[in-house]
């Protein structure tokens, strides 16, 4: 095979990889798109290093209660969980805000109550306001601070994404980024996490170091 030629290959392969973010009926996690392919280069922290440090973005939806929530500045300089979503999800969806939940409640309550986790929904059809506060209700009922549930128009929705550099969902919001991505008071980003069974203990220990910086 000449080099052409396997360039080519190479190319065809990460396009494939890109699509490959959605929540499926099956137990299988979804695997990373290719802008979400992040060097763990820090052994610091357990989930994947981002590099570089992605900003605490900027974008206006509205919350649960209908009210417009700026996610830059209501959430500023506290430790931050940030996922995008959608509560029809059959598997990976409920999975990840559990494991958020568990990392959360093994935490000190001081760490607890200033720690924000925000679900911006990827389906705009249906995932209005009671939606989301329902859904989130089975996640935080038994903690401090209640997860912030966020909805908008599709074009809020794509430039929430396009701001928090994660890619956009497509098929009516089932292929979504498979990122949640925790920013620290210093309102940068610089680790994330996957969909897996047990990304709670490395939630739980990133979480502890993020917010002493």
């Amino acid at each position: 095979m000449n080099r052409r030629r396997l360039l080519a290959v190479l190319c065809s392969v990460l396009l494939v990889a890109g699509l490959a973010s959605a929540c499926t009926s099956g137990n299988a996690a979804p695997e990373p798109s290719s802008s979400e392919l992040n060097d763990h280069t820090d052994a610091t922290f357990q989930g994947l290093g981002l590099t570089p440090p992605q900003p605490r973005p900027q974008f206006t939806l509205l919350d649960t209660s209908g009210k417009p929530y700026k996610f830059g500045s209501a959430t500023a300089g506290r430790p931050t969980l940030l996922y995008f979503g959608y509560t029809n999800c059959p598997d990976v969806c409920p999975l990840t805000m559990a494991n958020i939940a568990t990392a959360l409640r093994a935490e000190p309550a001081e760490l607890r109550a200033k720690t924000d986790v925000v679900f911006v929904t990827t389906d705009i059809k249906h995932d209005t306001g009671p939606v989301l506060k329902s859904y989130l209700a089975h996640f935080d009922a038994d903690l401090p601070n209640k997860f912030i549930g966020l909805y908008g128009t599709q074009n809020q929705i794509d430039a929430a994404q396009s701001a928090s550099h994660v890619v956009l969902a497509q098929d009516d919001g089932q292929t979504h980024s498979s990122q949640v991505l925790l920013y620290g008071p210093d309102d940068y980003a610089r680790v994330s996490f996957l969909q897996s069974n047990n990304q709670s203990e490395a939630m739980q220990h990133d979480l502890a170091l993020v917010a002493q910086a």
